[in-house]
């Protein structure tokens, strides 16, 4: 059994053949999907996916690209609506990204605490999306009950609501391994894609080899990022099995070991049923 826990099955990509491609995951053994959302859009579409399959959970959020967008009145409405429904399971992807700086930092961060603070609310956990912004997205984690910094100390108003920790993935995670063992050290997870079977991605092996086996998940983070045997191609959740087996290889351990585990570590995370 696999869990893809970050995928986009609610994008255009997939609007001629979904039911196809739920099937060929079916049959790859991924038994559940996390429909991620990254935009209004997707939001809503995950949602209407998680209803209709038993297997499908959803997620709310913005991607830093769509941070103008996220206010106080989409928090409370999206809090109405994490409340109704269970099979929500997570607050994002968001995050910081200064890769091209669409939108101006000031306004990423807001974005982000507000998300943050929605998660601690609610007690859900964040799928992190981070690209060139390590140091800042793990300082304004820490405001959120990250280890060592004595529970949450600022950001929106719903963030001091409670004095719970938020939970956090490092979603499609891309940089150094001195960085990601801060993200361990701080608690978090980090979640592997398909780019790990990339040639040009030795230092990315080099996390995954160093990896503790209670932090890390497996995803598609799909149509993005296919697996080096599907390159070129749109990704899919059947091709999370790629990234497990490249795990496997490179800790030498068994395909079904890293399945089982990550599995788990999904479960936990999500707290799916």
């Amino acid at each position: 059994m696999l869990i893809d826990t970050h995928c986009h099955i609610s994008f255009p990509e997939f609007s001629e053949d979904l039911e196809e491609v739920l099937d060929r995951a079916k049959k790859a053994g991924v038994e559940k999907m996390i429909s991620v959302g990254c935009d209004l859009k997707s939001c809503d579409g995950s949602l209407e996916l998680a209803k209709k399959h038993d297997f499908v959970y959803a997620t709310l959020g913005l991607h830093p690209y769509e941070a103008r967008e996220v206010t106080e009145d989409l928090m409370k409405k999206w809090a109405d609506l994490a409340r109704a429904h269970k099979k929500i399971v997570a607050i994002g992807e968001c995050g910081l990204d200064y890769f091209k700086a669409r939108v101006p930092k000031d306004i990423q961060k807001q974005a982000f605490r507000l998300q943050l603070g929605l998660a601690q609310k609610l007690n859900l956990p964040v799928i992190v999306h981070n690209r060139d912004a390590d140091e800042e997205t793990l300082e304004i984690l820490k405001e959120f009950g990250g280890v060592g910094s004595g529970g949450a100390s600022g950001g929106s108003s719903d963030a001091v609501d409670s004095a719970s920790r938020v939970e956090v993935v490092f979603h499609c995670y891309g940089s150094t391994l001195e960085f990601a063992q801060k993200v361990w050290d701080a608690g978090y997870m980090t979640s592997f894609t398909g780019i790990i079977t990339y040639p040009n991605a030795n230092e990315l092996r080099e996390v995954v080899k160093a990896c503790p086996l209670d932090k890390f998940m497996v995803e598609t983070d799909c149509p993005y990022l296919a697996p080096q045997m599907h390159r070129g191609k749109r990704n899919e959740p059947a091709f999370v099995k790629d990234a497990a087996y490249q795990i496997a290889k490179i800790k030498g351990i068994s395909f079904e070991e890293v399945s089982k585990i990550s599995t788990e570590n999904a479960q936990r995370f999500f707290k799916l049923t």
